[in-house]
């Protein structure tokens, strides 16, 4: 846990969690390492001497989630939990992740690179976030096109890359996938504003319901093509995909609303306010129960 990402004090909180549940359950040595950005050497004597025979990476971000952990990890040969190197790499970058999704035929809105002059090739509103950031971190809404430079400038002292996607109004939803089965969807209401790391994380009055009602055929829907870009990135036991209803449609129309897939979250978060053990524990699979799951898991690929 840890990490030199901008979600380290989420990794730590996740992390801390994720130990607690393990050592709930029976034949389990469980050591807690932080981490910052260990060279391969230096990571592969700390878990020499702790003796670990899987690792269970519960770091966010593009260090921690990214690939590059995963990579050390699969160079050090040992075994460890969630999506390898690739898939993390890919699920990361939010750009590719839409391009593997409309390949898949999964919807995704439309989006473009900001260029290097601050051009955006969309009209808007539309939002402006890193290509390569999870938890909402600096995303930011725009509405009017003369406020795009400072959001840009803003953005841009501390991310390279930045994309911008076409806003879409509607319920925010969320659909983990375990072991390429969808979980019940989970829906996302904050008191104010949109779902950005403060809601997540910091506040107390975001709403969440599993299994909301919805419109005819969406659950479904979404559930499909969650599983879709679960494997079509190919990740492994659990992902969290995250998803708008747009607004219109529906039973008082007649029309079908539209999903759009917006990422793939490839070590979705454990803390207290997190969806996917929400959507796990809605399936009678409790934290503990979870967290040993992916462990088996990792292990069972290790044998084979």
């Amino acid at each position: 846990m840890g990490g030199p990402d901008a979600e380290r004090p989420v990794s730590l909180d996740s992390g801390g969690r994720v130990a607690e549940a393990l050592r709930e359950t029976v034949g389990l040595d469980v050591s807690e390492l932080v981490i910052d950005r260990p060279s391969v050497r230096s990571l592969r004597t700390s878990l020499d001497e702790t003796g670990t025979d899987i690792v269970f990476p519960v770091l966010h971000g593009p260090w921690g989630e990214g690939g590059v952990l995963q990579r050390m990890l699969e160079e050090i040969d040992i075994p460890f939990v969630g999506s390898g190197s690739a898939a993390a790499e890919a699920a990361m970058d939010k750009m590719r992740t839409k391009s593997i999704a409309r390949a898949a035929g999964v919807p995704t809105p439309p989006a473009c690179l900001v260029g290097e002059d601050g051009s955006i090739d969309l009209d808007p509103p539309f939002v402006i976030k890193p290509t390569d950031e999870g938890s909402s971190v600096g995303v930011r809404l725009v509405r009017d096109p003369a406020e795009a430079g400072d959001v840009i400038a803003e953005l841009r002292s501390t991310h390279a890359t930045l994309m911008a996607e076409r806003y879409v109004a509607g319920r925010e939803l969320t659909v983990s996938v375990l072991d390429g089965e969808a979980l019940p969807p989970v829906e996302i209401e904050p008191a104010e504003g949109f779902y950005d790391y403060e809601a997540k994380y910091l506040r107390n009055d975001t709403r969440y319901t599993v299994s909301p009602p919805l419109p005819p055929g969406v659950e479904s829907r979404m559930a499909s093509h969650a599983v879709e870009i679960f494997d079509a990135l190919g990740c492994r036991d659990l992902a969290r995909v995250d998803w708008l209803i747009e607004d219109g449609g529906g039973d008082a129309t007649g029309v079908e609303p539209g999903i759009w897939m917006l990422e793939v979250n490839t070590i979705p978060g454990m803390t207290a306010h997190s969806l996917a053990p929400m959507a796990a524990a809605a399936r009678g699979i409790d934290l503990p129960s979870l967290c040993r799951r992916m462990v088996d898991a990792a292990a069972a690929r290790a044998r084979r």
